[in-house]
């Protein structure tokens, strides 16, 4: 499989399992059959709710785990407690170590938080000092690499100029398909060695993406899948995908999106012009992230 390497040497295989919205009883036996079946990339969150479940699917894979990509994120209620976090993520999880640990969203709330729009951050506590604690975890060796997630340009600019900041972030996790290629906040990670992670690589739940009729032409035309397609596009961008499933069929199906897509089909995609964010994650923040 592709790999990219990440500003600390470390390298993240170019496909992964997703995990969001993936249902209970579920989880464990589709990281099992993806590693089973050559994947070597699993994306994870406690905010999911599942990473026991996918501790027990890479388990029970027999893979070694050093041949496994594992990510997983820090919850907005646990900023200002960040040890606490990754090791309830890492009990969870039945780990020692993480490959990547990453700020899930550039929001401090408080403990007790509702984790609605109707929360109220935390007044004395925000991402920069998060990430100040954040840096730690890798002097511990508790995680090889540190990274965010949903984080903006403005969010990125006012993290790296910070004096505490002494680590750039490896990784920024965002939204990123056709509909929502983010060239800007691309152009603005490459220039940082910033790597970038598409998750909804597909486009999420019901997506529109599927019915674009410049990419159905591509997938008849090389006898892929439009999702294979679609893969094919994010991983030749530069971008790692982790597409979600946890249906068999399908994610060997992702697996194939491992493929060079030639000049003229890769043209065709980034000539479609639809925009859209599919997911915006504002109703259950109480400040609105996403600035564009």
């Amino acid at each position: 499989m592709k790999t990219f390497t990440l500003s600390n040497g470390h390298k993240i295989p170019a496909v992964g399992l997703g995990t969001w919205r993936s249902g209970p009883n579920k989880v464990a036996e589709a990281v099992e059959f993806a590693l089973r079946n050559g994947y070597h990339h699993i994306d994870a969150a406690l905010r999911y709710g599942n990473e026991a479940e996918v501790g027990r699917g890479i388990k029970a894979s027999g893979v070694p785990r050093d041949q496994i990509f594992v990510t997983t994120k820090l919850w907005n209620t646990y900023h200002n407690r960040v040890v606490q976090g990754v090791r309830e993520s890492l009990e969870n999880l039945g780990l020692e170590y993480l490959d990547l640990y990453l700020i899930h969203w550039p929001v401090s709330l408080p403990e007790d938080a509702s984790n609605t729009a109707a929360d109220i951050p935390l007044a004395d506590w925000d991402y920069v000092q998060t990430w100040a604690d954040m840096q730690q975890l890798v002097h511990s060796g508790l995680v090889r690499a540190i990274g965010v997630s949903n984080f903006t340009t403005a969010h990125l600019d006012r993290l790296l100029d910070a004096p505490s900041t002494t680590i750039v972030p490896a990784v920024n996790q965002v939204e990123l398909h056709p509909m929502n290629p983010q060239s800007s906040l691309f152009e603005y990670c490459d220039k940082r060695g910033i790597h970038l992670t598409a998750y909804s690589p597909l486009g999420s739940v019901d997506s529109p993406l599927y019915s674009l009729h410049p990419l159905q032409e591509v997938a008849a035309g090389l006898q892929k899948t439009v999702a294979q397609v679609l893969l094919a596009w994010g991983i030749r961008k530069g971008w790692s995908v982790i597409p979600k499933t946890v249906t068999s069929s399908r994610i060997l199906e992702n697996l194939g999106g491992d493929f060079e897509l030639l000049d003229n089909d890769f043209a065709v995609v980034e000539r479609i012009t639809d925009r859209k964010r599919l997911i915006d994650g504002q109703d259950f923040l109480p400040v609105c992230v996403f600035d564009d």
